[in-house]
This record gives structure tokens, sequence and C-alpha cells, in this order.
């Protein structure tokens, strides 16, 4: 038993005493029942901090500071026994670590400059500490410095980190302000204002690549002096310190025991910080701060209240709630002014600016959530993500503090709005905002110009294709839905088919999405359950067997596909409970098992659900209980999995009150079983849901009937709109599931089933030719009759109707669409047919060497595209590719750029073996590109038809960690795969005359 767990043990026993001694029970608010340090240790990674309801200031402590390190993620892990100090920002459940800026931290005694570790803390200014002397609660943390006998406590404001130091009498009284710690430091500096005040400024790089961060602090009493390492010297006098490495320490008067320290963040400027400051906290009352952050907090929490005689359960479940509140995050000074993603200063006009959006987690149940019971929130992060497109050229995958860390995969941003605006939520730009969406499923990357033009990602051009696919096709499903609220038919209709190329990828033969080659084969070595060979390469944190059913918008196509409803039930039911057939004790991305169902990670959120789509909803009902009751606890590692800014805590807010998002972007949410007797949602509108479960027990997981507003409830889904209007939904549960209710089809939940016709294609790989090349067409769809355009015009039944095979003799934009009687016509593709010309070597004359010359980065890349507007840590020239120029082994990026002789006219494959990814191109044209999650073990490869003589080359290749190493093999109509000898390769010496060609 932890020292957590005493603590609850002993807090029941105490409560137990007061109930017998007292006539009456003490009414506990929502904050009483937040837990603050489940999911501290690791999965979790939350932190126990204070901070509001999507405050910009996240005031916590530290108890590692490896940037890299997965425990490190949020900053503090419970296992640990010392702390560092106390930061200002924080991340909540992800899987990088970041942030973690400006750290404070009390001492007495001699000064030290560097933390020292945690193996020996004495070499440092960290300080050890005992949970059984630590104490928080929403809007509050206090912990003892134990090797300083220093009570820390923390509390804040919106914009504003507050602390108070207790310290010992008769002791020489520091703080600590650490400008280097934790991630790389570009620059920073550090003002002393006056002998109350200073202000500084840090900006770094890490999983965001340049975040800005400006500070300005006061406190209580006078700084006596100070010693201030600035770069490698101490300083003890002067106002105003520049460097990479700041660490100053503050001495203050010891006669007084306590001491307040008021810190405002900013990403503006030094003058925001201050102005954050003088404006939002007045007055040095710490307690008053806190007692506000308190009621704060009751208030949001109150949104919805639990009624249940299990204490265990409501501290979960008030923990989630909590955990679910903390991101998104404020990002604009009281001004309004903000850093925009062009790192120019914006202002915030009618809206708060946000950040750090988990998009391909949090769409799913998170932002569903917040359009129940935080409308208004929801709203400003609408307009939010349509202002980050007009200063970045697209939505971002996962935002970090101005600055798209293009982690994970999909443009989910679109799947927010649409959720929000079928949901009533309608007060934007609409024009503005869906063209935002559609520039954003339409960047020539990621695997996105392959998907528009052969209806699904190749696994041979680009990583992680089946997952991207997928996920695309469901992104642009919201896009249709958007565009049919707002009468955009031509918009509908484009989306509407671009949705249905999930069945692209469906293979009929082993009943699974399957991985495909861009020349439409299938990939060979398929294993639906693997985590190790197609896990890294064709999925992304996932696998076949949860993928499969990652069509959340048309899963009665999917039941179609596997044979009907009995045998998408045995297929959910195998699901359930198949093991893994490999070793996954070492992935931490794959947890939380039932089955191959992994509730650690989002891609199987939704699957427990299903079973309501194929008329057997009661297996819902016992799949959600087995994962609620399993799979969080009320301990430290009570998540069984990355919070990941509040999806896993949003899943079970959902799920525990009877129902879940499994479609975001329908105006519905699918029903499973509720866990509580009673909980009311108060809505911003002032009307109240109420949700009963009569008889709710741990053995009464079923229900035998439903009821809303007291009539006979039969569909297995609930709208939205029924939710605002208030209400009561009643649910009487047993223990014996009814088999009969839910079963009809028409009470299933939407799917949008349209009868598209498939995709017509080149039956060729190539869109290179030589002299003349050939058009064969075809479609997967039998029968249909294919139209085509060679002069750039969209095809009709007026069109070229394609009979046989035809030949063109210069470049040319062909275009297709499929027709057949009773079914929607198909999706144009456009795709651009090239004739090759080679480089004339003669005038290039004496300026060619052999060899190619390279371009070497270093940072926190996650894609070739993420180092393009960077500088070279250094430049070079190579006899062949190799990364052997570089400093380090992690978070490196190379560009190496030249020329390949092709001796022969004819067919050549490329080959490229890199971890963590690379891209290839031939005369400045992508071959194919693999962004992230790509195994040294498994390559990208493609084909191509190139002329005799030189052609330009460049790949370009990052690193993030482990198992560096970059290969890359040619092969040719006269020789087998090797790797590309240095005599193939050139460069030309004079760079003005190569600007030229």
């Amino acid at each position: 038993m932890n020292c957590l767990t005493i603590k609850k043990v002993f807090l029941l026993f105490s409560i137990g005493i007061i109930g017998i001694q007292c006539s009456h029970e003490e009414i506990k608010e929502p904050t009483d029942y937040v837990d603050v340090f489940i999911g501290t240790k690791s999965p979790g990674h939350t932190f126990p901090g204070p901070t509001l309801p999507f405050g910009m200031v996240q005031l916590s402590p530290d108890t590692r500071n490896d940037h890299t390190s997965w425990p490190a993620c949020a900053g503090y892990d419970y296992t640990d026994t010392s702390i560092i100090g106390f930061t200002h920002t924080h991340l909540s459940g992800t899987g990088v670590p970041d942030l973690g800026d400006i750290l404070f931290i009390p001492t007495t005694g001699d000064i030290q400059h560097q933390s020292g570790s945690a193996e020996n803390p004495d070499s440092g200014y960290r300080s050890r500490y005992h949970h059984e002397q630590e104490f928080a609660t929403p809007g509050y943390y206090s912990v003892l410095l134990s090797d300083y006998n220093i009570k820390a406590e923390l509390t804040t404001t919106k914009r504003i980190g507050v602390h108070r130091y207790t310290y010992p009498k008769a002791q020489k009284t520091n703080i600590i302000i650490d400008l280097e710690h934790r991630d790389p430091v570009i620059e920073s500096s550090l003002k002393i204002i006056s002998d109350t005040e200073i202000a500084g400024y840090r900006r770094s790089k890490a999983w965001t690549g340049n975040q800005r961060q400006y500070f300005a602090a006061k406190f209580s009493k006078p700084i006596r002096s100070y010693e201030i390492l600035n770069g490698d010297k101490i300083a003890t006098t002067g106002s105003d310190f520049i460097s990479k490495k700041i660490i100053a320490a503050l001495n203050f008067d010891s006669s007084e025991d306590q001491l307040l320290v008021k810190v405002a963040l900013s990403a503006v400027s030094i003058k925001g910080a201050q102005q954050n400051l003088e404006k939002e906290l007045t007055h040095w009352d710490f307690d008053k701060v806190k007692n506000e952050a308190k009621k704060t907090w009751n208030t949001s929490l109150s949104k919805i209240e639990i009624d249940d005689p299990n204490e265990d359960k409501k501290e979960i479940f008030y923990t989630a709630l909590y955990h679910s509140l903390l991101t998104p995050n404020l990002y604009n000074d009281v001004d309004g002014q903000y850093r925009g993603m062009d790192d120019k200063i914006h202002k915030a006009e009618g809206f708060n600016n946000y950040t750090v959006f988990s998009l391909w987690d949090t769409f799913r149940g998170l932002h569903p959530l917040l359009t129940i019971i935080e409308p208004d929130v929801t709203r400003d992060i609408v307009v939010t993500l349509q202002k980050k497109h007009e200063q970045f050229g697209e939505i971002p995958m996962w935002e970090l503090a101005a600055n798209d860390t293009r982690c994970m995969i999909g443009y989910h941003g679109v799947s927010v709005i649409t959720d929000a605006y079928l949901k009533g939520i309608t007060n934007i730009d609409v024009e503005k905002t869906l063209q935002a969406m559609i520039e954003s499923a339409n960047v020539k990357k990621r695997g996105i110009n392959y998907y528009t033009e052969l209806g699904y990602v190749p696994s041979n051009k680009n990583s992680q294709s089946v997952s991207k696919t997928l996920e695309y096709a469901y992104d642009d499903w919201c896009i249709a839905q958007m565009a049919k609220a707002l009468n955009k038919t031509d918009i509908y209709n484009e989306y509407s088919r671009r949705a249905r190329f999930f069945v692209n990828l469906y293979d009929q033969q082993t009943g699974f999405m399957r991985p495909r080659y861009s020349n439409r084969t299938w990939y060979e070595d398929f294993n639906p359950t693997s985590v190790e060979k197609t896990y890294n390469f064709n999925f992304t944190e996932g696998n076949s067997y949860q993928y499969s059913l990652f069509v959340p918008h048309d899963i009665a196509s999917i039941i179609e596909l596997v044979g009907g409803d009995d045998n998408f039930n045995q297929w959910l039911d195998t699901l359930f409970s198949k093991n893994f057939d490999e070793e996954i004790s070492d992935d931490s991305d794959v947890s939380g098992l039932l089955g191959q169902y992994s509730h650690g990670n989002e891609p199987s959120h939704h699957l427990a659900y299903l079973y309501n789509y194929a008329g057997t909803p009661w297996k819902s009902q016992k799949t959600i209980h087995k994962i609620l009751d399993e799979m969080y606890t009320s301990e430290p590692d009570g998540l069984c999995g990355n919070d990941d800014c509040g999806q896993m805590s949003a899943w079970y807010v959902l799920s525990s009150l009877g129902f879940y998002s499994v479609t975001p972007g329908a105006p519905e949410y699918v029903i499973g079983s509720p866990t509580f007797e009673k909980a009311t949602i108060n809505l911003d509108n002032g009307k109240t849901f109420t949700i009963k479960a009569n008889n709710a027990n741990k053995e009464n997981i079923y229900f035998s009937s439903l009821k809303l507003n007291g009539q006979e409830y039969p569909n297995t889904y609930l709208r939205h709109e029924d939710i605002l209007k208030g209400g009561e939904l009643v649910f009487e549960m047993t223990n014996t599931p009814n088999k009969k209710w839910g079963v009809d089809s028409t009470n299933r939940p939407m799917s949008d089933t349209q009868k598209t016709v498939s995709i017509p294609y080149l039956t060729s790989d190539y869109t290179s030719f030589l002299d003349s090349k050939t058009i064969t067409l075809g479609c997967d769809t039998k029968d249909a009759e294919i139209y085509y355009t060679i002069d750039g015009s969209e095809p009709t039944k007026k069109s070229p109707k394609y009979i046989v095979p035809f030949e063109i003799k210069s470049s040319t934009t062909l275009k297709m669409k499929s027709y057949k009687n009773g079914l929607i016509s198909s999706y144009t593709p456009s795709i651009f047919l090239e004739k090759l010309q080679s480089i004339d070597r003669q005038k290039l004359k004496n300026n060619l060497k052999n060899g190619l010359s390279y371009k070497y980065y270093e940072g926190i890349f996650r894609s070739v595209y993420d180092f393009s507007a960077e500088k070279p840590i250094k430049k070079g020239k190579v006899s062949t590719i190799n990364i052997k120029p570089r400093l380090r082994n992690e978070w490196i990026g190379f560009e190496f750029d030249g020329f390949i002789n092709i001796p022969k006219d004819g067919i050549y494959n490329f080959e490229i073996a890199a971890n963590d990814g690379a891209q290839l191109l031939i005369d400045d044209k992508e071959l194919f590109e693999s962004d992230g999650r790509k195994s040294f073990s498994f390559t990208q490869k493609n084909n191509i038809i190139l002329s005799t003589g030189l052609h330009k080359f460049t790949v370009k290749y990052f690193q993030c960690s482990d198992n560096i190493g970059l290969k890359v093999l040619w092969s040719g109509p006269d020789f087998e795969k090797k790797e590309i000898d240095p005599s193939s390769l050139f460069h030309i010496s004079n760079s003005k005359k190569n600007n030229q060609l």
C-alpha cells in the first residue's frame, strides 16, 4: 500500500468518525473529490500543480528535467523523491515532453547554480520531499522541501503564478530562478528592474520549434543581493543579463519567515507580462487567490453534478472532469495581444486565443464534451483554429505555443469545427472557416497528394498509410457535413466522395483494412494483430484490428463489407478477446489491453460502442463497464495510458454518464450504459439535463428499458439537441441484458452510407514517360464507365469516354470520372503526366564535381518539412549519401542535393531505409516520403521511368532518437539493387550557376 493510499484510508476513517460524532454530514464540493495526483505516475503524464480551467499558467513542481524522457513529459513523476523547482508551464498527459518554463525554487544556505541529480540531490539546488508532506487540490499545491525545511505553496490566476514560501528563521534566504531548465535554450535574458521586481525572456526549441516565453515577477519584500550565473561568469552587480545560460540566485532578508512572489507570463513581450501582472492581480493576499481559484474550479466542475454512494467513483469522475478542463490553454494577454503561428503579434478581438491542441487525440471525446459544458470556450477554439490557418496556411495538426509540432496525422481541426457548428455553435466567420478546412485537406504533403490521386495513401510512398487514409476519409466527411449545412453543394459532393475512400483499403480476402502499394497490389507481410512491423510502418499507434473499424461516419458500410450483422458482431467479439501474439511489454503506446482493444491509446476509444450499429447494444453495455471499472482507478497510476490533454479523461466522463461521441461532426452520441445513480448536466443556457440510472450498482451493468422525458426511448443514440433542451433520461438498470432493445436498424446510430462509384485510376504506376505514354484506365466498380479530359477541364458524360487505351506524347493533366446507373459518380482525380527531359551535361562545363552537397540541421524534427525554413548548422560535400558529418545521433536533419547520372533510358527503383523519416525528390518531384514512425528495418520505395543523362536528385532525412540510420539504394535496367555509388552522383561547385538551372 503506497503512501497516497494510506492517506486515503486515513481520510475515509476520519470521515467515518466525524460522521458518528456529528448529527449531519458535511456537504462536499466538487473540488473535494478531485485527486490531482491521479495520472501523475507514468504513463498518465499529468501534473499536480495549480492552474485554472484553460489557464495560461500551469504552476507545478518539476522532478525531472530531461526534455527527451518519456516519464518526464509533464515534468513530474510520482515515483521521484526530489523536486528541482516550480515551473510555470506544463503539458497535461502528452506523450512528448516540453514546456517547464521559468523555474523558481526557494533555498537556504550557500548558493548553488546547478540543479543537481536525482541520484545526488545535494549536488545542486534541488530538494528531497515526501508525499506525506505534499498536498494538492484544484488551484492549490503545497510541499515541504525537506533539505531546506521550507514550505512552498502555489496558486494561480489565469496568467499569474503565485508563490508563498515559508522559510525557517535565522537562515540565509534565497530564490533560485533558472532560465536554462529543461528544454534547449536559443536565447534568454534577465533584467533587474527594482529591488522588488524582475523580468525576463526565454526562447527555447524542443518539441515546439520556436517557443517565446516572457515573464515579469514581483516580490513581497526587497532583494538584498544577488548572484547571477550569466554564461560562465557570476555577476553580483548590473541590471541586464543576456545569455543562453542564466541562473539567478536572489537573496532576501532572513528576519521575515514568509516571502510571496507573483509571476506573470506573456508570449508577446515583457511589457505584456508586466501588464498582465498589474491588471490581473493587484494585491498580495495569497489565500484570497487560492480561494478564488477553488471557487472557479467548483463553478466549472459543478456543470456536472454526480449523486452516487460510491465515493471512489466520484473521485475518479471529478478528477477526469478536472483533467478535461485543463486544455487548450489561454494564449493572449489581458489586452488581447497574442503571438500567432507566423511569429507575429496579433490581437484577439471578440474571442480568446488558445494554444495546446492535441487534435489527433482530443477531437474524439474532449471537444465533443466541451460542446456540451463549455460552448463559449468551444466557439473561441473554432475561431482560434481559423486564425491559425490565416497565419500558417493550414489548420495545425498538433499546435503548441504557436508552433505546429506536426505530431500525429490527419487534419482533425476540421472535425472540431464541424462538430461545434452542427451543434449550434455558429457565431463564427463561416466562409473563412470552411476555406481553412478545405485548404488544410489539400496540402501537397503527408501523403495527401497520393490520396487524392489514388483514393488511398500507398504504403510504398508514405508511412502510416492505412491510418492516414482512414483518418483523411473521416475528416473529409466532416468537411462535407459543414458544406452541406452551408448549402455548398459542389463542396459537399466532392468531399462526400472522398469520405468513401476507406473502401479502397478494405481487403475482402483477409477481411481487414490492409496496406496497399501505389500499383494497387496488397502489402504482402500483413498481420492484423501486429504491433511491431505494421504497427510502426502502416498504422499510427494501433494495428489493423483497431483501424479496420475507424470509419466512424459509415459503420453500416463496414458491416456490409464484412458480411452483415452476425459477422460484424463476431468480428467485435474476436477483437475484444483475441490476444496480441507479439511481445508488447516495451511498447509504451500499447496499454490498457482488452484483447486487441488498447484503451491506453485513442484509435480504440470508439470501438466498445460499435455493437450498437449491429443490433447488440447489450454487448456495448457490458464492454463499456469493463473498461470503466478496470482501466481507471483513484491511484497515481490510475490512467492506463497518456491522458493526452484530457482525451482519456473525457472518455471516462462521457462514458460514465452513459453515452459517447463515436462520430464527432454528427450532432448525436451513441448510448452506452451509465455508472452513476444520478448525474445532472447544468447547461449554460440555464437548463438541466438529468441522467438517472435506477438500481445502478456494480452488478447491474445492463438496462432493461430507457425513457427520455417519460417516453420509451428506442434509439441507441442521443441527440445533442435533446440534451440542450433539458430533460431527463432514465435507465432501469439490471444484471440481465435486454437483447430486444435497440435491435431494429431504424434505431441505430447514424451511418452516412452513399453508394458511390470507385475512383478511376491509371493501371500503370508511372506518371513520367520518355517519348510517349499509353494510357490505360481502370475502375474497381464493375461495369462502370470512365470519362476523361486532357485539357484540365472537369470530366462529364459529354467528355471522351474511355473505351480502349490511348497515347499521349506531351506532358498532360489527366482527369477522370466514373459513372454507373444507380450510383453516385466517382471522385475526380487529377494526375499530371510528365514527359521527361534530362539536363544537358555540356551546359554545366567544368563546374560538375563528383559527390553531393549537404546541409546539416539540429532540432526537434518530426518531418522533413520541419527544417525547410531552418538555418543549417553546417554545410559541406559528401562523396555519397551518408550521415557521417552529423554532430550527434538524435534530433537532426540532413538535406543532400545534386544530380544523379542515369546511364540508360528505362525503369529505375529507388529505396530508402531511414529511421525516423526521409524524402526522395527527382527533378524536384517527390518520389516518396516518410514523415516519421518508420523503422530502419523497413523501406520506402518506388519505381520511376528516367531518361539517360543527369537528373536533379535530393534526399532529405530526419532522425528523432534511437537506431539512427540512413541507406539509399537503387536498381536499374542492367543492375540489381545496390547502394548508389559515388561515380553516379554529382554537384555543381559554382552555386550561382546551380541556382540558374
